[in-house]
C-alpha cells in the first residue's frame, strides 16, 4: 500500500499528548494508523521568513513535518486572502469579504512555499490528499515542480454558487488550479454541483467530471461512550445539579458570524417571550470560544452576543434562574460530551456549513433510552442526512423559537423515533468511512458507492495524473 501523505494548512505538534484528538486528525485516525502516513503543513508558529526545510518527527506510522510561517506571509496567506476573503465568500458573505491583492500575492507564494518544501520529500507511489481553502493552488504548484503522483482534494467549507464565487478576485485562478487534481471531494451534493458550474463555466470541464460529494463522518461509537463515560464526572454533575431538574438545551460552536449566534440567541429569547410556559424550566447554555479575537468583525460579533444574552438575562432571569449561560473560553471535548448527553435539546444553527459535526455529535451522545431533540439549521450540510431533526430556516429568529418549543413539548416516542433515524445514519456514515471512500476514489477503485445518504460518492478520474 502507498504511503499517504495528509497535507493540511495546520499540522498538530506530534509531542503534545493526544496531537491526533480532533478536528482532521479525528477524521483521518483510521488511515493514519493503517498504512504508513505524513502529515505536512504549517506549525501554528510564525517566524521572521517562512522556513524553506520542514521540520521532521515521527509518531508510530505517522512523520509529521511542519513549517513556521514568516509573518507577512502570515498577514497575507493566513489572515489575508485565507480567512478575509475565501471564508466569507465560500458561506455566500461577499459583503462581508475584504480583497487585496497583496493578500493574493501572499496566498500564492505560500502555496508555492509548501509544494517547494514537500516535493523533495515525496516518494514516486506516494497518495497525496489535500485538505481545505487554505491550499487551493498546491496541486497545481506540485505539479508544476514535476510531481506525477495521484492528488486529491477535500473541500471542508460550502462552495457557493458561481455567480457568488466568480465575485471572489483571482476566482478564476482559483478555478483552473483545480485541473491538476486526480479526485475533488466536497461535503454535499449541492456544493459538489456548484463547484461543477463553476469549473464548466471557466472551461474546465474535465475537472468537473472528478468532483464528489463525500460527506464527512464523526467516530460515533467513540463518541457515544465518551458522552456515556462522562455522565457522571465532576463537571456534568455540577452543571446537572446546578440546573435543578429544569431542561437543557445546547450550543457548541467557534464564536465566528457564519455560525449564526445572534440569530440563535433571538430565537431562545422570543421562546421565552411568545412561549412563557416555559419560563424557569429550560436553560440554554451556549459554548462559543473566542475565533480571531483580533480581527475587528469577530470583536463586534462577540459584543452583539454579550448585549444581546445581557438584555434576555435581565428582563426574563429569576433570582433562582438564568435563562441563558453563555461561555466563551474552550471547554474540553469529554466534558462537552458529557453536557451533550444530558442536553433536552441540541441547537444547531449556522447560517451556512460545510457539514457541521456538532450535529452528529449530539445525536451521538445521546441516551438511547431518552433521547434529545436536534434543531438544525437547514442551510448546514449536515441537514442532508440528519432526517430526524426540527429543520429551521436560522436567519428567522420566530422559527428557532417555534420549533424549541416543538422540541421541548415533544413526546417520548416521537423523540425516540427520530433520534433513532439519525443515529443509525451518524452510525453508518462514520469518519472511517468517509476516509475509505475518498481515498478509494482518489487511489482508482471504480465501484465507488454514490454521495448523500446512500453514503459515498463516484468520481471520475483519468487513469494517469497529469505532468503539470
Amino acid at each position: 500500500m502507498s504511503r499517504l501523505v495528509i497535507v493540511a494548512n495546520r499540522v498538530p505538534d506530534p509531542k503534545e499528548q493526544g496531537a491526533v484528538a480532533g478536528g482532521l486528525a479525528v477524521a483521518l485516525k483510521d488511515a493514519l494508523a493503517k498504512r504508513d502516513a505524513m502529515w505536512f503543513g504549517w506549525s501554528g508558529k510564525t517566524a521572521p521568513e517562512t522556513a524553506t526545510t520542514p521540520v521532521e518527527a515521527r509518531v508510530g506510522q505517522t512523520a509529521y513535518a511542519r513549517l513556521d510561517l514568516g509573518q507577512d506571509d502570515y498577514r497575507h496567506y493566513y489572515q489575508g486572502f485565507s480567512n478575509a476573503a475565501l471564508w466569507p465568500v465560500l458561506h455566500y458573505r461577499l459583503g462581508v469579504a475584504r480583497f487585496d491583492r497583496l493578500d493574493w500575492i501572499g496566498y500564492q507564494r505560500v502555496n508555492a512555499a509548501f509544494a517547494a518544501a514537500l516535493a523533495p520529500l515525496l516518494r514516486p507511489d506516494d497518495t497525496i490528499w489535500i485538505h481545505d481553502f487554505h491550499l487551493f493552488l498546491m496541486a497545481k504548484e506540485l505539479r508544476a515542480l514535476g510531481c506525477k503522483q495521484r492528488i486529491g482534494f477535500f473541500l471542508h467549507v460550502p462552495f457557493p454558487p458561481r455567480a457568488v464565487f466568480t465575485g471572489l478576485p483571482h476566482a478564476h485562478d482559483v478555478l483552473a488550479a483545480m485541473d491538476a487534481i486526480d479526485a475533488i471531494g466536497m461535503q454535499t451534493e449541492d456544493d459538489a454541483e456548484n463547484l461543477r458550474g463553476a469549473l464548466i463555466s471557466h472551461g474546465h470541464a474535465g475537472a468537473a467530471m472528478r468532483v464528489g460529494a463525500f460527506p464527512i463522518g464523526i467516530d460515533a461509537t467513540g463518541f457515544a461512550n465518551l458522552a456515556s463515560r462522562q455522565a457522571t464526572q465532576k463537571e456534568v454533575t455540577r452543571l446537572r445539579d446546578s440546573l435543578a431538574g429544569r431542561s437543557l438545551a445546547i450550543g457548541v460552536d467557534r464564536l465566528d458570524y457564519t455560525k449564526g449566534l445572534p440569530q440563535r440567541i433571538a430565537g431562545f429569547g422570543a421562546l421565552l417571550s411568545r412561549f412563557p410556559k416555559h419560563r424557569g424550566k429550560i436553560t440554554f447554555l451556549q459554548v462559543a470560544p473566542v475565533s480571531r479575537g483580533d480581527v475587528a468583525q469577530y470583536r463586534a460579533l462577540r459584543r452583539e452576543l454579550d448585549e444581546s444574552v445581557g438584555r434576555i438575562n435581565g428582563q426574563m432571569a429569576e433570582p433562582d434562574w438564568a435563562p441563558i449561560r453563555y461561555i466563551t473560553r474552550a471547554v474540553a471535548r469529554p466534558t462537552l460530551a458529557g453536557f451533550m448527553r444530558m442536553a433536552r435539546i441540541g441547537i444547531v444553527t449556522p447560517l451556512r456549513d460545510g457539514m457541521n459535526l456538532v450535529a452528529k455529535e449530539f445525536v451521538a451522545a445521546q441516551d438511547a433510552d431518552d433521547p434529545g431533540v436536534l434543531v438544525l439549521s437547514r442551510f448546514a450540510g449536515a441537514a442532508q442526512e440528519m432526517e430526524g431533526a426540527l429543520l429551521v430556516n436560522p436567519l428567522d429568529p420566530d422559527d428557532i423559537a417555534e420549533a424549541l418549543d416543538v422540541a421541548m413539548d415533544m413526546p417520548a416516542d416521537e423523540r425516540l423515533d427520530r433520534w433513532a433515524r439519525m443515529a443509525a445514519i451518524v452510525r453508518a456514515n462514520t469518519a472511517a468511512v468517509w476516509c475509505r471512500r475518498f481515498l478509494a476514489a482518489l487511489e482508482g477503485v471504480e465501484d465507488v458507492a454514490e454521495a448523500g445518504r446512500a453514503g459515498g460518492a463516484r468520481v471520475k478520474r483519468p487513469r494517469k495524473a497529469k505532468a503539470g
